[in-house]
């Protein structure tokens, strides 16, 4: 505000609204709008709401227009004499100087609440971005910290995929050994028992019937440690000796000429 400007502000606290129409002015330099000038002026004894000031003489409050009539500005100064007219306007004038210093005062005030408070704010601020830059920093090595984990089960879940592959890889292979052995198994029991259908056997040579030795069923030799061979045994030792035993007519015929001679 300057000593141009036209509108004063009311000086009640929480107010300090643009004064217009008529203004309450009291004798220690203060104004107030009509509204709260009627309210606390209204008690006795009238106590300023700026300065806590009495206000208990006759003209110490006063309830003035601000924008008087033509009519009251040529009749209300008229007869005095110059000094007093000078005297009455070097005082309002002194009355609006004060109201002007006052709301620089108030501003000043104003802007250095507000300047502690932002530095304040700027405080509390630091605290919390160096707060969050730490919570960040922490959360960034806990990433990290999770990341190589996450690492190590990969590598073992690749080692684990890799030896399960070579499980089911050896586990095919014995599946196939497996069922060779059972298919020549089955093929030999089936030759046990044509055997054991047809036991005996004629020498059309010496027409004596021998009787065919029993063969017994293949036994599984022991499989090695990697399962790579597998081993059975189809002839027994009698049963070669008989296949060996088998007469030839040649073999006959010699032996019939040495007992001639």
């Amino acid at each position: 505000m300057s000593l141009c400007d036209d509108t004063l502000l009311c000086n009640f606290p929480k107010c300090r609204t643009k004064l217009s129409g008529f203004a309450w002015v009291t004798a220690c330099s203060h104004v107030f709008c009509d509204q709260h000038g009627s309210g606390e002026f209204s008690r006795s004894p009238a106590i300023c709401p700026a300065c806590s000031s009495a206000l208990s003489g006759k003209l110490d409050i006063v309830r003035t227009e601000l924008s008087p009539s033509e009519d009251y500005k040529a009749m209300v100064l008229a007869g005095l004499r110059p000094d007093v007219v000078l005297d009455i306007s070097a005082r309002a004038l002194a009355f609006w100087s004060y109201q002007v210093h006052q709301e620089h005062l108030y501003q000043e005030y104003s802007l250095s609440r507000s300047e502690a408070q932002l530095k304040q704010m700027e405080k509390v601020l630091t605290q919390q971005n160096q707060s969050r830059e730490l919570e960040l920093t922490s959360m960034r090595g806990e990433i990290a910290s999770l990341k190589k984990v996450m690492e190590e089960y990969k590598r073992k879940y690749s080692e684990v995929s890799e030896r399960l592959m070579e499980r089911n890889r050896q586990y095919q292979k014995l599946q196939g050994l497996y069922d060779s052995l059972r298919l020549r198994n089955m093929v030999v029991g089936v030759g046990d028992r044509d055997t054991l259908t047809h036991p005996g056997h004629h020498d059309f040579n010496t027409g004596v019937a021998r009787q065919a030795t029993p063969q017994r069923s293949p036994q599984f030799l022991s499989v090695s440690h990697d399962g790579d061979s597998r081993f059975f045994s189809c002839l027994e030792a009698d049963g070669a000796k008989t296949f060996f035993q088998f007469s030839s007519p040649a073999r006959d015929k010699g032996r019939a000429f040495i007992k001639k001679h």
